[in-house]
């Protein structure tokens, strides 16, 4: 909290330590839901192939100018309660007060407003904004806040996992835990030995791309904030991975997995019955791509593969075209010069798959709204 010295008109409180809020979209006097039509709707989602019922809730409470859509999207995913149980949400205004007021009271809690009055400006305000669509909070927080569930945010977790069992366990536990809170994790596996390297043991290691199936199954299992949605997670390795191949491969292979079971009569579907035997269906892939990749790209000059333990040069290839065409996957994050740090020179492991937000940190968190931009005009 910063102090901030407030010049408020006559007949106000004197300068205090706080927050100094101004009414934009509403009126002293008058709470937001007030002069709104509210009407009750009944939202109900069947299967699309069998016309099977698969969620129901009846009466729910909307202003008359929300869509359909809208409507169904919050009813489905952030009221709060089981279906049919008393304490189950049935209205907007629930869900909009569980988040609003409980934000409200923290801040009045740890001194961020200068008087009542502010704190009821920020009430309202927000009350305003969010019932009118001007902007929305990311998922985590209609899951979370106001709830006994632990108040968790962010929309996504920047991870990292070292070349350990110890570190790689800990990533399963982790995206785990993130995805049950309702938000979404990524990580840059590049730390990881290659299939190709040997282990103090003797043996051969087993490499980022098996590691990534017991974290892919996890995050289809995990339902994000125990909502009926599925996990949100990102992977990303480096170009000079010596199983940069496999990895993008992967998907390739899965997908031609699936159209040959869908010929053969499987539910292949998203969320089909039968889906969950193929694997790499729960994560965005994603190559990172350096400069001296795209400078070897332009000149026509080889690019070597590197063993994560020694650093030697295992082989000299790179394609990612083929995969790239058929399913839009892996994607390229290009990591530049200019997002290198000086101290370390690691550079940014990941990126999220969110073009409007800037690279992040591993062991970093981002926390997203979405604004309304026509009505921002």
């Amino acid at each position: 909290m910063s102090d901030t010295v407030i010049n408020r008109p006559s007949g106000k409180a004197k300068s205090e330590k706080g927050l100094s809020m101004e009414r934009i979209y509403t009126t002293a006097g008058q709470h937001p839901y007030e002069g709104v039509n509210w009407e009750r709707r009944d939202v109900v989602q069947t299967n699309w192939k069998s016309g099977e019922v698969v969620f129901e809730q009846r009466g729910v409470e909307y202003p008359d100018f929300w869509s359909v859509n809208a409507s169904t999207i919050v009813t489905t995913k952030y009221f709060r309660g089981a279906v049919g149980a008393e304490n189950r949400e049935h209205s907007l205004k629930q869900v909009i007060d569980r988040v609003v007021l409980t934000y409200t009271k923290a801040g009045k809690e740890h001194g961020y407003f200068a008087t009542p009055e502010d704190a009821e400006i920020f009430e309202h305000e927000l009350t305003y904004m969010l019932l009118h669509q001007v902007f929305s909070f990311n998922s985590p927080v209609w899951f979370n806040v106001g709830t006994s569930a632990p108040q968790q945010v962010s929309a996504c977790f920047i991870l990292s996992v070292d070349d350990t069992m110890e570190s790689i366990l800990n990533w399963y536990r982790e995206e785990g835990m993130i995805f049950k809170g309702g938000s979404g994790a990524g990580l840059n596996l590049s730390r990881i030995r290659s299939s190709k390297e040997l282990l103090k043991s003797g043996g051969t290691a087993s490499g980022p791309v098996s590691f990534m199936r017991g974290a892919d199954s996890s995050a289809g299992t995990i339902k994000s904030g125990g909502a009926t949605r599925r996990a949100a997670k990102m992977v990303v390795l480096d170009i000079d991975h010596p199983d940069i191949e496999e990895f993008i491969e992967t998907k390739v292979r899965e997908e031609d997995k699936i159209r040959a079971l869908r010929d053969a009569g499987f539910d292949m579907d998203l969320g089909g019955k039968d889906i969950i035997s193929v694997q790499y269906q729960n994560a965005n892939n994603s190559v990172r791509v350096n400069d001296e990749f795209m400078r070897a790209y332009e000149s026509g000059a080889k690019f070597g593969l590197t063993a994560r333990a020694t650093g030697e040069v295992m082989k000299r290839l790179i394609l990612v075209n083929y995969s790239a065409r058929w399913q839009r996957l892996p994607g390229l994050a290009q990591i530049l010069e200019f997002n290198m740090t000086p101290q370390s020179m690691i550079g940014i492991p990941a990126l999220r798959p969110v073009a409007s937000m800037p690279p992040i940190l591993a062991r970093n968190i981002c926390h997203l709204i979405t604004p309304h931009a026509t009505l921002l005009l």
